[in-house]
């Protein structure tokens, strides 16, 4: 009988030990992977604005990018938190970020940025856009400093309007919908 309550003080002691941790620990917010293991190029870091649809990131000296404006509302986002804002009808804009990968192949220029929105929400008065979104782009950097990206959006919105309780404006789950960008580096500020 005392071996048997032995095991199941055990058992507890384990169990108890084993919740003092999460069962899924938080994701790191941004994965930076740099081919061949080197670092990431001085040439990349800083702010780099796309030609058109408002998309900007900006990359620290380790890969990592510390905020981005994502083409939706044209709202800077920090990796890892969400970004809640007032619309012009007096509601919220709320915009949660999933993980976000950046990849960089050294022998080829070729940067790829994976930046996903878990979950989508603005209200404006009577009409609601909601969903999640990922967006990916890629391609080389010029030696001239541009890099010219095809971004594909894979989308999951929905639009609640009065009219329209639910409207799907999602794009092809497969294929997306790509367009060709290009980015254009800050020049830094003097001060």
């Amino acid at each position: 009988m005392k071996r048997r309550w032995a095991l199941v003080v055990l058992g507890c002691a384990l169990m108890a030990a084993g919740c003092s941790r999460p069962l899924n620990p938080p994701a790191r917010p941004v994965e930076v992977i740099i081919e061949g293991g080197g670092e990431f190029p001085d040439t990349l870091v800083g702010e780099w604005k796309a030609d058109r649809h408002g998309w900007e990131f900006v990359f620290e000296p380790d890969g990592q990018i510390s905020s981005a404006v994502i083409s939706l509302g044209r709202v800077r986002i920090i990796p890892g938190r969400t970004t809640t804002l007032p619309t012009k009808s007096g509601d919220q804009g709320v915009f949660p970020p999933g993980p976000w990968t950046i990849h960089y192949d050294p022998a080829t220029s070729q940067l790829t940025v994976k930046i996903t929105m878990a979950h989508v929400r603005v209200q404006m008065g009577d009409e609601i856009l909601e969903g999640s979104s990922t967006d990916v782009f890629t391609g080389p950097i010029s030696p001239e400093g541009t890099w010219q990206a095809q971004w594909t959006t894979f989308t999951r919105y929905t639009a609640h309007t009065p009219e329209e309780p639910s409207f799907d404006l999602s794009t092809d789950e497969t294929y997306g919908e790509t367009k060709l960008l290009v980015f254009q580096r800050e020049a830094a500020q003097i001060p």
